[in-house]
This record gives C-alpha cells, sequence and structure tokens, in this order.
C-alpha cells in the first residue's frame, strides 16, 4: 500500500493519520486529567458497520465535542470500554474514515482549524446564518452529496442544531440526509464542555469539571414511511434537546439560566 494514499476528499491518510495521533496526544489531558470525560454506552461502537454510520449529537463547542468523540470512538474500537486509557494504544491506528459535519465558515479561521479540517471535516455552508448575521441561503446539494460519500464511506458525526446554543431546533437537512442515504443513526449526548472550554473549544477554561458523554443504541427508523418532521421528532428527542426536557430542570436553575440569557453570557458559559 503506498502511503500517499489518498481518501475519498483526496487527502492523504498518512498526514491524516499523523494528524489524528498528534492532535490526540495533546488533547489526552483535556479529558482524562485536567478534566474528566465520564462515558457511558461505548460498547456500541464496537458492534457497528465500518461505513453507513451517522452520528447525531447536541453541541457545545466548536472542536473539543468533536476531539472527544473521535478518542472515545478509538479506544473502544481497541477494547477501552467506557474509558480514555493507554492512548499510546488506542492512537496508534486509528480510524480514518471518521469524518465530521462542520460549518464552512468555522474552519478556515485559523492555523489549527485548518489542521483540524484536514483531520476529516465536511464543510458546508451554513443555509441560515454566516458571519453572526442571520441569512436565506438555498441548501447547497453538493454539500449534502459530500455528506452522502463520507457515509458510503464511513462514519459521519454530525450535529443537526447547528450550533452550540443548547434547545435549539433541529435542521431538517439531517433528516433529508437519513432518509436518502438510511444510514445507521447513533444518537449522543454531551455535557460539560461549555463550561470546560471556550466557545471554540481550543482552550481550558476551567479544570476539575466533570464532561459527560452518552452513546446511545441505534434509533429504529423507518427510511421509507416516516416522514421528515417525525424523523426530526425523534432525533429532538433521542439527543434530549426537545424543549419538553427543560421541564425537569428545577425552577432556580432554569431562572438563572434565563437570567445569564439576557445578560448575553449565557451561550459563552
Amino acid at each position: 500500500m503506498s502511503i500517499f494514499k489518498e481518501n475519498i476528499f483526496g487527502q492523504k491518510l498518512f498526514f491524516k493519520r499523523f494528524l489524528i495521533r498528534l492532535l490526540g496526544y495533546i488533547s489526552h489531558r483535556r479529558y482524562n486529567k485536567f478534566n474528566r470525560l465520564n462515558i457511558e454506552g461505548s460498547e456500541i461502537i464496537r458492534n457497528l458497520p465500518d461505513s453507513g454510520v451517522l452520528f447525531v449529537s447536541n453541541h457545545q463547542t466548536y472542536f473539543a465535542d468533536v476531539a472527544a468523540m473521535l478518542h472515545v470512538f478509538n479506544a473502544s474500537l481497541t477494547g477501552n470500554i467506557d474509558n480514555l486509557k493507554k492512548p499510546l494504544k488506542y492512537l496508534r491506528k486509528p480510524k480514518l474514515n471518521i469524518y465530521f459535519v462542520a460549518a464552512s465558515e468555522t474552519m478556515k479561521k485559523g492555523i489549527l482549524p485548518r489542521l483540524f479540517a484536514y483531520g476529516g471535516a465536511i464543510t458546508v455552508q451554513r443555509t441560515w446564518r454566516e458571519k453572526g448575521k442571520e441569512i436565506k441561503r438555498p441548501v447547497n446539494t453538493s454539500d449534502t452529496e459530500q455528506i452522502g460519500k463520507a457515509l458510503e464511506e464511513g462514519w459521519v458525526i454530525s450535529f443537526p442544531q447547528g450550533t452550540v446554543k443548547p434547545w435549539m431546533p433541529i435542521r431538517k437537512g439531517t433528516a433529508h440526509i437519513i432518509k436518502n442515504y438510511k444510514p445507521v443513526v447513533i444518537p449522543i449526548v454531551i455535557d460539560g464542555f461549555r463550561r470546560s472550554f471556550d466557545k471554540k473549544g481550543l482552550f481550558i477554561k476551567k479544570k476539575g469539571i466533570l464532561q459527560s458523554m452518552v452513546i446511545k443504541k441505534p434509533l429504529n427508523i423507518d427510511y421509507e414511511n416516516e416522514s421528515i418532521e417525525e424523523i426530526v421528532e425523534k432525533i429532538f428527542f433521542a439527543i434530549e434537546q426537545h424543549p419538553s426536557f427543560l421541564e425537569s430542570i428545577p425552577p432556580e436553575i432554569l431562572k438563572r439560566m434565563e437570567e445569564l440569557n439576557k445578560k448575553r453570557d449565557f451561550w459563552e458559559y
């Protein structure tokens, strides 16, 4: 096998492997020392097919969420169930056909985001927001096709709310992709990342935070008969972002959240 072998997006696999190892070694302590990552359900990862898997998750930072998932996925594939022990072992031969969906404008801001993008980003244009302003743009069909190609070749991580703000609506594009490409859909629920990292997820904001990642069983989806709206609703509940989950939050905490939101700093917290 040539060391210059490329993946479907023209990325050199030897360089991608090097980047995943390097960034993995550097970031490991963020989840297993400075802050702890509590993992549940990672045994599910070991039983998934090599391709055609779509992970759907809530989103709290631009990069730390994805980095944590890459750690957990690779650790699980080498036998580390619900822990990140022995990173030298699971990062030695990482799974290279894992991709993640990210806004193109986000991945162009600085050297680190560009390097991270080479690690597996499928960059798409937001249809509703650009440079902090609300817009209305038609869906770029080539973006959807890129995600489809990635699903045919491997695993794709998606954040269907399209934002790091909680309780936001699910974008219907994710449901269309599920209907068209019929992937195995694995929900993931994360927490604690917003308190641990800055918004980008590149810098540690606070140490000693317990982060969590819960990997759930595949969603039961009738690809032919379920509507887009029904699939959206399933995802909403599966990643625990449906507005009804707010009912389980104690009133005093909910009030504090509202106060912080009025100060415009809640989403940065």
